[in-house]
């Protein structure tokens, strides 16, 4: 216990410093001087089945203030629940920027429903606007008024292909309070922004509620076809814009929003369990290595201070304290950007044994050919998975 718990500490002083000081939360918009031009932009909104948060998002894009000429084309990927008639009617009622809605039919051969909805985004901006940015955007993302103006800036001032925020997911439940803010602490620990944003380096990623997109960086990376099957499609867009040669960057939002809301564990599970095992490439091997790193790294702490306090183990005891101690002080900025109590820190080893739990149910739902299931369709493994991070 002594050497394992030893070793948990060692992972947690690489980690504090070694690893792109993930656990910061400055990483937000770089300079954002106004262009002397604005260029054009088509905002591209895929939509399935998003009648209950369109009203609390649509309206935050038609109501962009914005210098330049910006057009939004909303596509209604074989929504069941009014959500293509809903918007036509926010549409309506608010005014504001131009917005079309459309719909492309049933995804085709090795495309991902959203990704087909992309697609035809992307199609009709080319056919009816000279846009020079692309925003793809989803339906649960509200926008402040001067989101796509502040994007656009930090684009052009810095000379950008692709921007992309982490939008604010909604903190409001229990379990969202448990959950959310450990969802977007383990994503930043895996592509830490600060490696993503650094030119030449290797670890590419977005978040694909909030992605401003250079039109002519997506043209030359073959986007959207060329990442068609990709179930984690933001970090797959990001990779391919990088290797295509195009600059990028990804930070925390200040003016970005979701909606959409997570009441229960069960909503939150299957957030975290649809794409958990394609992140980890369908591979058992992966699988099985990441199970005993977030054992190791996240589990062992408790239960050394637990085994030494009732066994009178001094060393385990002592080192456990302080490698539980670094991992809740990583995780108190996550939690003040989510507003939230630093209590929740010790809380930390609980939260991950749950993304353990998930990790292997997702890895489970696949082998019983449920796999990537999201809102009635379910994703095969992909042909040829993308390459890990």
């Amino acid at each position: 216990m002594t050497w394992i718990t030893a070793g948990s500490l060692a992972a947690w002083a690489w980690l504090l410093a070694g690893q792109g000081f993930f656990w910061r939360t400055d990483v937000r918009l770089p300079d954002r001087a106004p262009p002397a031009r604005w260029p054009d932009v088509a905002v591209v909104v895929p939509a399935r089945d998003e009648a209950e948060v369109l009203p609390s998002s649509l309206p935050s894009l038609l109501a962009q203030d914005y210098p330049g000429r910006a057009e939004i084309f909303l596509v209604d990927d074989g929504s069941t629940d009014g959500t293509g008639e809903l918007a036509r009617a926010l549409g309506r009622e608010h005014g504001g920027l131009p917005l079309t809605v459309d719909s492309p039919g049933e995804p085709g051969p090795g495309w991902t429903g959203k990704l087909w909805a992309v697609r035809h985004g992307v199609s009709l901006a080319r056919a009816r606007t000279d846009a020079e940015y692309l925003l793809l955007t989803d339906a649960d993302i509200a926008h402040d008024p001067d989101s796509l103006r502040e994007l656009v800036a930090a684009a052009r001032a810095s000379g950008l292909d692709l921007v992309s925020q982490m939008a604010r997911l909604r903190v409001a439940t229990g379990w969202e309070r448990l959950i959310v803010p450990a969802f977007v602490y383990f994503f930043a620990q895996l592509y830490p922004f600060r490696w993503v944003n650094r030119a030449g380096g290797r670890t590419a990623a977005a978040a694909g509620g909030c992605v401003l997109l250079r039109r002519e960086a997506a043209e030359r990376a073959g986007i959207p076809d060329v990442i068609r099957q990709a179930v984690i499609d933001d970090v797959a867009l990001a990779r391919a814009v990088k290797r295509s040669g195009g600059r990028i960057w990804l930070g925390l939002a200040e003016r970005v929003d979701s909606v959409r809301p997570y009441p229960g564990l069960r909503p939150l599970w299957r957030m975290v369990s649809r794409s958990a095992y394609a992140q980890l490439l369908h591979s058992p091997a992966l699988l099985a290595g990441t199970v005993m790193g977030l054992a190791v790294v996240y589990l062992v702490p408790p239960l050394a201070v637990a085994a030494g306090a009732l066994g009178g183990a001094v060393g385990p005891l002592a080192l456990g304290a302080a490698a539980w101690a670094v991992m809740a002080g990583t995780y108190l900025p996550m939690l003040r950007y989510y507003r939230q109590p630093p209590w929740l820190a010790p809380l930390l080893p609980f939260t991950a044994l749950l993304y353990l739990l998930m990790t292997v149910d997702s890895a489970v739902q696949h082998y019983r050919g449920r796999g990537a299931a999201w809102k009635g369709r379910t994703y095969a493994r992909p042909e040829r998975p993308e390459a890990a991070p």
